[in-house]
């Protein structure tokens, strides 16, 4: 055997030892990951409001509750149930889909976007909820993101849902998987973002969330399009993904939902499309005991 046959041969000896080496055994092998039992609860009907512009979403504040269907909101007295107030735009112009709305200071922040047209582009609209009229406009334009459907403060920033659609105004290479939550510095510049958990798209499918909040325990609430259930989502200790550690049965079917945070409790606001009513739940705890890679969502 010649020296370079003799080289050639313990080069390949060796190789094949490093690759053999390199080869966990079975033993050795990493469990496949089994996302944490998702938790189920109910939520307690405690008042409904009829309202006819409540076909989009809702929001409340110490004294009023707000109704909102794409280009009109509706403003009711909340010990009385009776209309004091409306705000309404033409159909099809420079507003065209309020999709949700939360109250602060006086102020109705809404996220508004030109569904069903394409590109997708969104907007922050603002609104004086003593006198009811428009008050400030924040753009944020096309987004690969999609459509713009709730949005709220998120420590100095801003935490925002965004939309994907299966069918009328989708986009041919992005369904309603595309979802996802972004958050944002106070001047709108994208600081980070999750994906929604399949668990949670496989049942608003063919649909996104349409309305979300962060709950007084640092945890996402999200509801569908018409499902009467409540997704309840958590931070990952890591990965890109929200973790769905709770589904609460709530006697609502859609859209956009909000924490009346000026009430003891856990209540929570929401809409019943097919009736065009307003509904207030109480919402039982949310536990992470069982979600040990679970965190609540805080500011960095």
């Amino acid at each position: 055997m010649t020296p370079l046959v003799r080289a050639a041969l313990a080069a390949a000896l060796f190789a094949a030892a490093g690759s053999a080496l390199a080869q966990p055994v079975a033993s050795e092998r990493p469990p496949v990951y089994a996302p944490p039992p998702v938790v189920e609860l109910q939520a307690k009907m405690i008042r409904e409001y009829a309202a006819p512009e409540a076909r989009q979403g809702v929001a409340v504040d110490a004294d009023h509750v707000y109704a909102i269907v794409n280009t009109v909101i509706g403003k009711y007295d909340k010990a009385t149930g009776a209309r004091v107030g409306r705000w309404a735009a033409p159909r099809e112009g420079l507003i065209r889909h309020i999709n949700s709305c939360f109250a602060e200071a006086g102020k109705l922040w809404c996220a508004n976007s030109n569904f069903p047209l394409v590109p997708m582009a969104s907007s922050v609209e603002v609104f004086d909820t003593a006198t009811m009229t428009h008050a400030a406009s924040h753009s944020l334009g096309i987004l690969d993101e999609g459509s713009l459907t709730f949005f709220e403060r998120f420590g100095q920033g801003w935490i925002a849902g965004y939309a994907h659609y299966n069918e009328d105004g989708g986009l041919p290479y992005k369904d309603a998987a595309y979802a996802g939550v972004v958050f944002y510095d106070a001047q709108w510049r994208r600081t980070g973002g999750y994906a929604l958990p399949a668990s949670v798209l496989a049942r608003m499918a063919p649909h996104a969330a349409s309305g979300g909040v962060l709950g007084p325990d640092g945890l996402l609430y999200v509801f569908g399009h018409d499902r009467p259930e409540l997704y309840v989502l958590a931070r990952p200790v890591m990965g890109p993904t929200l973790i769905h550690v709770a589904t609460i049965a709530m006697d609502a079917a859609g859209q956009a939902i909000a924490w009346d945070r000026t009430a003891p409790g856990r209540v929570m606001y929401a809409i019943n499309r097919p009736t065009g009513v307003i509904r207030a739940f109480e919402l039982p705890p949310v536990s992470l005991d069982h979600s040990p890679d679970a965190r609540p969502l805080k500011p960095e």
